[in-house]
């Protein structure tokens, strides 16, 4: 107990500091004038596929890139470069969440100007995550079908802090016997105005919707 205000002490000048380094990336993305998000879900919601899918799409019309953060091994940004966009991993050593200095050193040589979106695919962590800023100008939040309706009264932080909720293995909701109603249910009583999207990255549903929200962020 005696070490729990020293504890306290030490996280708050981490954040402090997290929010310094993130007030000056957002200045940097708005000079170089692009769209930062950040994704956020548990391990397993399909963030990458719908990632890949996402960049492949954007990638027709805009000029987009991405930083993907895991706590070992680059296979997420080797099967991102696919789409053609310009990837970068962030391996974490172990840290269950990125920080805005991550962010930053991995962008050493990138002209942001280059870009028209940037997306940073956070580690698979619905609670870590949730108070560090990237600088990122929205924060979009990946809930699959597969993981129960629930899942946003379980961590309710992520969700109230969400921009969007994307609800993902949108094709795989018969087989898990989802519950559409439940789940908006549960999003809307943590977080009452957040905009939700049902998507499925491999038949293609609800992407011009997820396409259509993201040119709006760019337009604002």
């Amino acid at each position: 107990m005696s070490n729990s205000p020293r504890m306290i002490d030490v996280r708050q000048s981490v954040l402090s500091k997290n929010d310094r380094l993130a007030q000056e990336l957002r200045a940097r993305f708005d000079a170089a004038g692009v769209r930062v998000l950040n994704l956020l879900s548990s391990p397993g919601a399909g963030k990458t596929r719908l990632l890949e899918e996402t960049l492949r799409r954007l990638g027709e019309r805009y000029r987009v890139a991405a930083l993907v953060g895991d706590l070992a091994t680059d296979n997420d940004a080797r099967r991102l470069a696919r789409s053609g966009a310009a990837v970068r991993q962030i391996e974490t050593g172990g840290l269950c969440h990125l920080e805005a200095d991550l962010v930053t050193s991995h962008l050493e040589g990138w002209d942001l100007a280059g870009f028209d979106f940037l997306f940073i695919e956070n580690v698979g962590n619905l609670v870590c995550p949730t108070g560090y800023d990237l600088g990122e100008h929205g924060r979009v939040v990946l809930m699959a079908v597969t993981e129960g309706e629930d899942k946003p009264l379980k961590y309710p932080g992520t969700f109230q802090w969400a921009n969007l909720v994307l609800i993902s293995k949108l094709d795989m909701a018969e087989a898990a016997e989802f519950d559409a109603a439940a789940a908006h249910e549960s999003i809307e009583s943590v977080h009452p105005d957040v905009t939700i999207i049902a998507t499925s990255a491999r038949t293609g549903a609800g992407m011009g919707e997820w396409m259509a929200w993201l040119e709006a962020l760019r337009a604002d």
